[in-house]
């Protein structure tokens, strides 16, 4: 009788849902992630004032450049390999399993550090709005909850769903941007500035600081390939999709950030001190008036719930990808029939969100400068690690599957690549003091990479463990829905723990 019971795990399937998503779908996800105006107006006023570096325009601009070089190999990848776990899929299967595993962990830590920024960022510039606007003096904490709640039950949703919510929300942030930026032009206090377009800016003192704030501005872009499984017509939706994300990032930023910080002022940096965020909406308050700012404050709100949403799809997508595999329990890997989401892997992500917000709140630690810059910084630093891995897995994997592509894209692109983001990456972790606006040595200068580091090797001692106690695991890694052992029962990480008792 029991053969003809229907197991719990019936109700669940091993597969994401399939053609939801054309090229502005995917184009939505992927800079809803990257937020707009949650950059715009607050990591680059913040940026200012931490740093006290104002050549923001130029490092949008040539990180553009170095990224879509680095897509290049990248995309022509994601014709070869199909799977949700992007970077983890490419790095295990370019450079070695075990590489791959400790990647696939620390994309995790990146990512999540860009959600969780996000609840801080919320709740620190909701607070005094809802009081000016509501007269409620609110927790950020409580604020913060909200919008986790929010977000929590949209992540067990279709994904089709979650698109829309994103579409509407980033339209509407991208148009208030560019006449935000238009009306600083037309500003009597606008004078055209050179300092954020000097290129000198980018190999004196702090490029390295500069270089990382801008990638997390970038950050999102590679998700595209995340979502390959639930595109229509992948080959075309993941190429097309990441070169407008990166196109209209790199404009759209380096555009806003010039007006803003020609229109501030001589003082930019003292204004970005002592205005924080509100330094995008008051240079350009003189043209639009008092109702305009209320709306751009409303919209910046939303642009952190559409950053929220996004990338908590994100990270359910790469724990799915891994559950699915076995190298994270299995119950990990199981999607939602009907809506294909990945609801255990949405609902881990949430529960961490919760945690680390009632931490912080406990604490009493500063939600807007130690979660919001310092965790955006912090991922940022973590995806710029995992593109450079990940554009030297796409050299290592052409190498031996050289069919189907050309020069430039197998070796031309992705060796020039490599070499460019190793160079970001050197100047990055040197310069993580001012990135931070800390002393060199204090604790963000050596916490930050101590971690990523420690998570990335548990990650490759795992896959170690799994290669000797779970071989069929291990050779499925990086397979996706390839895999051996994907949807059996059990799983690496828990068959793992019970060593061989069931071989006896």
């Amino acid at each position: 009788m029991s053969s003809t019971t229907t197991p719990p795990q019936s109700q669940l399937s091993t597969a994401l849902a399939r053609d939801r998503l054309g090229v502005a779908a995917v184009v939505f996800f992927v800079m809803s992630a990257a937020a707009p105006l949650t950059v715009v107006a607050g990591v680059v006023p913040t940026g200012l004032a931490v740093t006290g570096l104002t050549g923001i325009s130029i490092a949008f601009l040539v990180l553009a450049v170095v990224l879509a070089i680095f897509a290049v190999g990248y995309v022509a990848m994601s014709r070869h390999i199909d799977n949700a776990g992007a970077f983890y899929a490419y790095i295990s299967q370019g450079i070695g399993r075990p590489i791959g595993v400790g990647a696939s962990w620390l994309a995790l830590l990146a990512y999540n550090c860009f959600q969780i920024a996000a609840y801080g960022g919320f709740g620190a510039i909701a607070q005094p709005l809802f009081k000016d606007w509501f007269g409620l003096d609110i927790q950020w904490w409580i604020l913060a909850l909200i919008c986790w709640a929010i977000t929590a039950v949209l992540g067990v949703r279709d994904v089709a769903v979650n698109g829309k919510v994103l579409a509407t929300l980033l339209v509407a942030e991208i148009i208030l941007v560019v006449v935000f930026s238009f009306a600083d032009i037309f500003s009597p206090n606008f004078h055209p500035s050179s300092a954020p377009l000097d290129p000198g800016s980018l190999v004196g003192s702090g490029s390295g600081a500069l270089l990382a704030m801008a990638i997390t501005g970038f950050v999102g872009f590679e998700q595209s390939v995340v979502f390959s499984e639930e595109s229509r017509d992948p080959r075309r939706t993941v190429a097309r999709a990441t070169y407008i994300a990166i196109a209209l990032i790199a404009v759209l930023y380096g555009f806003a950030s010039w007006t803003m910080i020609s229109a501030a002022g001589d003082d930019v940096v003292g204004r970005a001190t002592n205005e924080g965020p509100d330094l995008f909406f008051n240079v350009a308050s003189d043209q639009l008036g008092t109702a305009a700012i209320h709306l751009g404050h409303a919209l910046f709100l939303t642009s952190l719930i559409a950053a929220m949403i996004s990338f908590h799809n994100i990270i359910s997508r790469y724990t799915f990808s891994l559950g699915r595999e076995g190298v994270l329990p299995r119950m990990f890997g199981r999607t939602v029939p009907g809506t294909g989401a990945p609801k255990n892997g949405s609902l881990a992500q949430s529960a961490l969100g919760l945690i680390v917000i009632v931490l912080y709140a406990v604490m009493g630690w500063d939600p807007l400068v130690q979660m919001f810059f310092w965790g955006g910084s912090s991922g940022g630093i973590g995806v710029l690690l995992l593109i450079t891995v990940t554009s030297v897995a796409v050299i290592g994997y052409f190498a031996r599957h050289p069919a189907g592509e050309d020069f430039w894209h197998r070796i031309g692109a992705p060796v020039l690549g490599t070499i460019l983001l190793l160079v970001m990456s050197y100047l990055t972790l040197t310069n993580i003091a001012t990135l931070f606006g800390v002393e060199a040595g204090s604790g963000p200068t050596w916490v930050v990479p101590l971690a990523f580091g420690i998570v990335a090797v548990a990650g490759i001692l795992w896959a170690l463990v799994l290669r000797s106690s779970r071989p069929d695991v291990y050779q499925g890694i990086g397979l996706g829905a390839r895999s051996s052992t994907a949807g059996s029962g059990g799983g690496g990480f828990a068959a793992a723990l019970a060593g061989d008792q069931g071989a006896k």
